[in-house]
């Protein structure tokens, strides 16, 4: 097989699970590194963003940040193929965003600590709509609180988290389930709405 085409393959692959970037023996890496370089530096000159060291951002993920919605990505983080992230966005470092997640950070932004996962499919929406019946709701404005998500949280596939809420640190957020009020440090949610079920310092 060519070259090329081993490339090309190998590029998607990472696109759609980029922790394996951060694995690359130094020959992938004589070509994926100035690949990724190419693809931010891109952003970088369209986008307001700033992008940290050692990061992976696949090309198929939609980054949008205006002046006044920045986006800010620390050191070694991954975002995956199918991501949506609109400012203004602040993640720390080592933030692992995967395929399919859809992100808002309103008015008042989104700020994700370090080290913490979100699986693929999440959404994160840091705005909301009146809901007054005078009008309709496209007409209404919209009201923006933010959205807190501590260090080392885990947040399962497919879940929901809405405007106001603060994660502490150490959650884990099950798989599916609709965040609508804060989560205390190292509990464990899960359902619709999201209740605690566990904390994370019980588990061996």
């Amino acid at each position: 097989m060519a070259d090329i085409d081993y490339q090309a393959q190998h590029k998607k692959r990472l696109s759609w699970m980029p922790w394996l970037y951060f694995s690359l023996k130094p020959k992938h890496l004589s070509w994926a590194k100035p690949w990724q370089d190419d693809i931010q530096q891109r952003l970088c000159q369209l986008e307001t963003i700033h992008i940290g060291e050692q990061c992976f951002i696949a090309p198929q993920a939609q980054l949008f940040a205006e002046p006044g919605r920045d986006i800010s990505i620390g050191n070694q983080c991954m975002i995956a193929a199918d991501v949506f992230m609109h400012g203004p966005i602040t993640l720390g470092n080592e933030v692992a965003i995967n395929h399919g997640c859809s992100i808002d950070g309103g008015r008042n932004g989104i700020k994700i600590g370090n080290q913490t996962r979100i699986a693929n499919n999440v959404t994160i929406y840091a705005f909301n709509h009146g809901m007054s019946p005078s009008e309709p709701i496209y007409k209404q404005p919209a009201t923006s609180k933010g959205v807190v998500i501590g260090q080392d949280v885990w947040i399962g596939a497919q879940a929901g988290i809405v405007d106001g809420v603060t994660i502490g640190d150490c959650a884990v957020i099950g798989m599916g389930c609709i965040v609508t009020k804060d989560v205390p440090n190292f509990a464990i949610v899960a359902g619709n709405p999201a209740r605690v079920i566990g904390d994370r310092r019980d588990k061996k």
